[in-house]
């Protein structure tokens, strides 16, 4: 089985200069970084994706790290490509076959491309239920008081119940 020149190039690419390529991690408590993870069990493969968002929920920057074969490595290069300046809903339209067609995947080697789908699958998840919780636990503005008021409110507290 031969690999295409795309996937070739790309592998060798990662090796010689991984940062280029996007190889690395982002916190991924930070806000704004959502991860997928996603491993193939019957080849050993295995793909981590982060995906560093904005307000508008538009993908800035990508990160990942892959264990696998050259045509595992090569989708992952090609995901950063396809997701960098992306937003969230049209990150959600890219599937394996864009993948696959982009690299020229062979038939044995097209569950790569799947993975790498699944990856986004699961960071964009992530990133859905990363924005769900900070939602919920976001603090709304109230409206300026005087520091005074919170002392008379204590003093009125600290009163409740003396006769005197």
């Amino acid at each position: 089985m031969a690999y295409s020149k795309e996937v070739t190039e790309r592998f060798y690419g990662v090796l010689n200069n991984p940062q280029s390529f996007s190889v690395g991690r982002f916190d991924p408590k930070a806000p704004n970084v959502a991860t997928g993870m996603t491993g193939a069990p019957a080849c050993g493969d295995v793909m981590k994706l982060q995906l560093k968002l904005n307000e508008k929920e538009e993908i800035i920057d990508v990160k990942f790290k892959t264990y696998g074969c050259g045509s595992a490595i090569a989708s992952s290069t090609m995901f950063v490509e396809m997701l960098k300046g992306k937003t969230v809903e049209e990150a959600k339209k890219i599937k394996d076959r864009d993948i696959a067609e982009a690299l020229d995947l062979p038939p044995i080697k097209l569950h790569c491309s799947v993975l790498a789908e699944d990856s986004i699958k699961k960071a964009i998840e992530d990133w859905e239920s990363k924005k769900h919780r900070q939602h919920n636990y976001q603090t709304y503005p109230t409206t300026e008081h005087d520091e005074s008021d919170d002392l008379e409110a204590a003093k009125r507290v600290d009163n409740v119940g003396n006769t005197d």
